[in-house]
């Protein structure tokens, strides 16, 4: 058996990606070992390791009602972005429309638009409806859940759209040839067909959602808060593990569901 051989730059290749890695892991590994601090006031060496800063996460109904503010946001927008997106995808990859290519660069462009300038462009937008049109859009749920639709729909057009591009459109004909009709056609072929693009657009349209900071900041009611607004605000007047017990919870919670996804749908085939 014969021993492999690295070259010098396979070795400094690869060197440079763990030390890439590793600099991207390592905010999330001194959140993560901060959660565990005994002291409230975060100091090193800690002076010994408690899950009770977990249990103060848990307890803060700052925290819980951001949570499930988020978490009611998210799955809204999703929705939304999904019956909107999908359509949107289809209609690019299957026919040629005018300025296609432009549209959907406009499509995609909440991606690359800083959250900042994005949200004081729906903040003024929202203002100008309600004034126009009397409704009381600034500040509410509604208000909340159309902006974030907004930042669901870029993902949905680029991993359904990346899932179409590969699609073979002979086994819709084969379909139709066999007596299926345009709409059963797509509930029974194309869209099992391109069901790893819609779950993992789903997923990191969700992901965006929950976890949106900068453009909610302008669009929360007065008594609501996104539980990235949660943690800001208890920022302001203390600094403990709890905040990093609660940023744990989150991230633990969104592992655990790209895991579960990726376990019954592969999100390498199209991310």
């Amino acid at each position: 058996m014969t021993a492999v051989r690295l070259s010098p730059g396979r070795i400094a290749l690869n060197g440079a990606a763990l030390l890439s890695l590793g600099f991207i892991l390592l905010p999330l590994i001194f959140v993560t070992w901060l959660a565990f601090f005994r002291q409230e006031i975060p100091s090193f060496p800690p002076e010994g390791y408690s899950l009770k800063w977990f249990a103060a996460a848990a307890g803060n109904k700052s925290f819980v009602d951001g949570f499930l503010l988020s978490l009611q946001t998210g799955v809204l927008a999703t929705l939304i972005g999904l019956a909107l997106g999908v359509p949107a995808s289809l209609a690019l990859v299957r026919h040629r429309i005018v300025l296609g290519p432009a549209l959907n660069t406009f499509l995609l462009l909440p991606l690359v638009m800083p959250g900042i300038v994005l949200g004081t462009a729906i903040y003024v937008f929202q203002i100008e409806t309600e004034i126009a049109t009397g409704l009381p859009v600034m500040g509410s749920p509604a208000g909340l859940v159309a902006a974030h639709t907004l930042i669901v729909i870029p993902w949905v057009v680029k991993l359904v759209t990346a899932s179409l591009a590969g699609f073979d459109r002979t086994i819709e004909e084969a379909a139709q040839n066999l007596g299926a009709g345009p709409w059963k056609t797509f509930w029974r072929v194309t869209l099992p067909s391109i069901r790893p693009g819609l779950v993992a657009a789903a997923l990191f349209g969700f992901v965006t959602s929950f976890g949106n900071l900068e453009m909610s900041l302008f669009l929360v009611g007065p008594g609501r808060t996104t539980l990235p607004i949660a943690i800001l605000q208890y920022l302001e007047w203390k600094i403990d593990p709890a905040v990093a017990a609660a940023s744990v919870i989150q991230i633990v919670l969104i592992g655990a569901a790209m895991i579960v996804t990726d376990r019954y749908v592969k999100l390498s085939r199209v991310v």
